[in-house]
């Protein structure tokens, strides 16, 4: 019985569009525009611990489309997710928030910010994909290169 508490767990507890906006400041006479609009995209990732276990994990994508210093449109979505991880060693489990929870949510963040594009009247914007795993690492080696190298201090992701 108690080797069944000690079994690793992992899974989807809930998929779901957290926050989303669209802004058209200089609408309708910077539709006239028929200049090729400058595209800006930014990604934020974050996981949040919300009870034993369990942790919310949201990517947020910001997409900024301008022509010339004129805003066309500004889109921000976080699209987030609710996971349960137990009984998972700690290096793991930030291992798994950083790279596996977004590369599951990605594809859903990607379908919304194309979608309100399309429903906004311009053509979608359509993220690329994104090596988590990359960004997870570079970010490990950031923290490991601010701690002074030293390898005994464990990150942790916020």
């Amino acid at each position: 019985m108690a080797e069944e508490n000690n079994t690793p767990v992992f899974q989807i507890q809930r998929m779901y569009l957290k926050d989303l906006s669209l802004e058209q400041p200089n609408a309708p006479q910077i539709l006239l525009e028929q200049t090729q609009p400058q595209v800006d995209i930014n990604l934020a990732l974050a996981a949040e611990p919300v009870a034993e276990g369990i942790f919310e994990v949201a990517v947020t994508a910001t997409v900024t489309t301008k022509v010339g210093d004129k805003t066309l449109f500004l889109i921000e979505a976080k699209q987030a997710g609710i996971f349960e991880i137990r009984n998972v060693p700690q290096e793991q489990t930030e291992g798994i928030l950083g790279i596996v929870c977004p590369q599951m949510i990605y594809p859903y963040l990607r379908a919304v910010v194309s979608d309100v594009c399309t429903r906004a009247g311009f053509p979608p914007v359509l993220l690329t994909e994104v090596n988590f795993q990359a960004m997870f690492e570079a970010q490990q080696a950031a923290r490991d290169a601010a701690a002074g190298g030293d390898a005994a201090v464990a990150p942790t992701l916020n």
